[in-house]
């Protein structure tokens, strides 16, 4: 089974390499992976070509926003199953790919997501939030929940069914698309009781007041859009599960 692995990057030559050499160092041999740069001047081009050949596809061009970027690399991709790997994250370990390939083998699901660790930047063993998808059932979305999107692999066949990413978000787009799949169109899933992804804070859903009102009227828009029932207060009361993943959060 070929798995396809997509990063989108933009101007992030800080944390391009980890992310980067966290996919080539997977010990499953069946990965395909693809780069989409918007257009980088930063130096993060010159990065990547220093991996070039260890890189499937590559393209860097302007593009409308993130998930344009994400939209592009599947469109791209040939594999099986289909999973996105932000420019400043990583996987936890070289086994993350071989444990979603095992599970999607085992029970064939048309999709599968794990736990993740949420931390610093520029302190990759400051574990600030532990993401755990462990109790996540689909009701959780009408409160803004979901499961980790870096987690979150589907088999590719899906997205030409069901859609891709919806553009005119710009913070929600990833709840969209798990929303639509996994609670719309009821796609079977499997949960993977393991930390597979380690998440730098400061990504476009975690930046500043002004993101968070932009992404909760996001999710209020996209609940609506699905016909799922939901409202803003429901949607703000996420945050007290918030409170609780900092909590339960192990040391290190």
């Amino acid at each position: 089974m070929k798995i396809s692995i997509i990063t989108v990057v933009f101007n992030n030559k800080e944390t391009i390499r980890r992310a980067i050499e966290s996919v080539l160092s997977q010990n499953y041999s069946n990965i395909e992976y693809l780069i989409i740069d918007g257009a980088s001047t930063d130096g993060t081009i010159d990065i990547i070509n220093n991996y070039k050949n260890k890189i499937n596809k590559f393209i860097s061009e302007k593009d409308e926003g993130i998930y344009d970027a994400m939209n592009k690399g599947i469109e791209l991709a040939t594999g099986d199953v289909v999973g996105i790997l932000n420019s400043d994250d990583s996987y936890i370990d070289e086994n993350s790919v071989s444990e979603i390939a095992k599970t999607f083998e085992k029970y064939n699901p048309d999709s599968v997501f794990a736990d993740v660790i949420m931390v610093k930047e520029h302190d990759q063993k400051a574990i600030v939030r532990y993401y755990s998808a462990k109790k996540f059932k689909l009701w959780h979305f009408r409160f803004g929940h979901m499961p980790g999107h870096a987690t979150f692999f589907a088999k590719r066949e899906l997205f030409d069914k069901l859609g891709k990413y919806d553009t005119k978000y710009k913070i929600s787009a990833d709840f969209d698309l798990l929303l639509r799949f996994l609670f719309v169109n009821r796609i079977s899933y499997k949960y993977i009781p393991k930390v597979l992804v380690r998440m730098s804070l400061g990504g476009v859903s975690t930046q500043g007041l002004s993101s968070i009102k932009q992404m909760n009227l996001e999710l209020k828009h996209s609940l609506r859009k699905n016909r799922v029932k939901s409202n803003i207060i429901m949607i703000y009361m996420k945050y007290f599960v918030k409170i609780f993943q900092f909590a339960l959060r192990p040391k290190s």
